[in-house]
């Protein structure tokens, strides 16, 4: 199974911003932020798109696939 890894916490903290202030400059709701960094929801890539736009990086330096290889 593939897993969708976020790094959104790690680059909020850098540029010292909490979670309704980041949900505020890409236009969702605090919860949408919320739900990416705990993993309960994977991002459209619009919002992808706009999470790399705020902290002037690739989206592939927010986010990432993983193998989970506890299945087998």
């Amino acid at each position: 199974m593939v897993i969708l890894k976020t790094r959104i916490k790690e680059f909020r903290a850098k540029h010292d911003l909490n979670q309704q202030e980041l949900a505020e400059k890409i236009n969702v709701r605090r919860e949408t932020i919320v739900h990416l960094e705990n993993g309960k929801y994977n991002p459209s890539l619009k919002i992808a798109m706009d999470i790399s736009k705020v902290f002037h990086c690739t989206v592939e330096d927010i986010f990432e696939f993983i193998e989970d290889n506890t299945d087998k």
